[in-house]
């Protein structure tokens, strides 16, 4: 696989597969490849550095590049989206269907990537995230709710699914009967399994959580009953009823916990500890021995990130009301 040590794409079925996009470690961020009839499409890209193991990926399936018929981003944070306009250029036939609202940031990244470097500082964004290479207006289309694509003998189905981020859509596989959701259905990682039964929470990271319309998202993606979740971070997850009601209640205590730190200066420190409780209480009940350390070290990414969006959040909300 171009002498890359990764693992290969792992068959999900239905022509689906997870691809370790390798992103901070193992098992964290997956883009996930669809075949149908000799054609594919890539769901998320991971980052600029993740490509490399994206085409690796084709190569062992004994793909051409010239069968990627799509790229589609669930939405334009650069751990989803950073490597698109990569992986594009090494794809002759693609065409990226983008979020309407998140097209103008693929297509002229410098904010995105201003804004990120922001959060992350200019080392870790060269370490982790590369470079952003644009991505040519002619071959970027916006797309719209409803929409369906074609895949060989199948269509996906776009949908608008605000809440983790404005410019998010979720994609519906009628095959396997699941959804591709990017971050919208929250965050699962596999050495929290107990049992093989998968613990999630929801996602909050900056700069546009709203935990108003991620509930309405979430109905959205219940309705059809689905099998399975695509997750990015991380992989196909069944059992998706119980899943939303354990996001459902960690969503509400995440409520009230920024409605507790609503008063004050800097809520962050109150944030990330109340963040911390939150996960720690619930990963007990969920049937966790490991000690509080190893488990909030697993999530110091998630703790950090989530509670910088809840200020965000808590900041807006305040604003809207004054």
């Amino acid at each position: 696989m171009n002498g890359l040590n990764t693992p290969p794409p792992h068959p999900e079925g239905g022509g689906v597969y997870t691809v370790d996009t390798g992103f901070q470690r193992p098992a964290f961020d997956a883009a996930y490849l669809v075949l149908d009839a000799g054609e594919a499409a890539f769901i998320d890209s991971g980052t600029s550095l993740s490509v490399p193991r994206l085409l690796a990926a084709l190569e062992h399936l004994g793909l051409a590049r010239s069968q990627v018929r799509w790229i589609i981003p669930t939405h334009v944070h650069l751990d989803h989206a950073g490597g698109v306009g990569e992986l594009l250029s090494h794809l002759p036939q693609a065409q990226v269907v983008v979020h309407p609202k998140g097209l103008r940031h693929l297509v002229e990244p410098q904010m995105l990537w201003q804004g990120a470097t922001a959060i992350y500082g200019n080392a870790e964004m060269q370490r982790s995230y590369g470079h952003v290479r644009p991505v040519p207006r002619t071959r970027i289309q916006p797309s719209e709710d409803g929409e369906l694509l074609p895949l060989g003998r199948r269509h996906l189905t776009l949908i608008d699914t605000p809440g983790h981020a404005r410019h998010h859509h979720c994609i519906w596989d009628p095959v396997t009967e699941g959804w591709f959701t990017g971050d919208t259905f929250g965050i699962s990682y596999r050495e929290l399994d107990v049992q093989g039964q998968a613990w999630i929470l929801p996602s909050s990271t900056p700069v546009q959580f709203d935990p108003v319309a991620l509930a309405a998202s979430w109905q959205k993606l219940l309705a059809p009953q689905p099998q399975c979740v695509y997750l990015t971070h991380y992989g196909r997850l069944g059992d998706v009823a119980r899943l939303a009601a354990q996001q459902s209640e960690l969503l509400a205590e995440v409520v009230r916990l920024g409605e507790a730190c609503q008063g004050l200066d800097a809520p962050e420190a109150a944030l990330r500890a109340g963040l911390a409780q939150i996960y720690l209480q619930s990963l007990r009940a969920h049937g966790h021995t490991d000690s509080d350390e190893r488990l909030l070290e697993a999530l110091a990414v998630d703790i950090q990130l989530n509670s910088q969006g809840m200020a965000v959040w808590l900041k807006t909300r305040q604003g809207a009301s004054t």
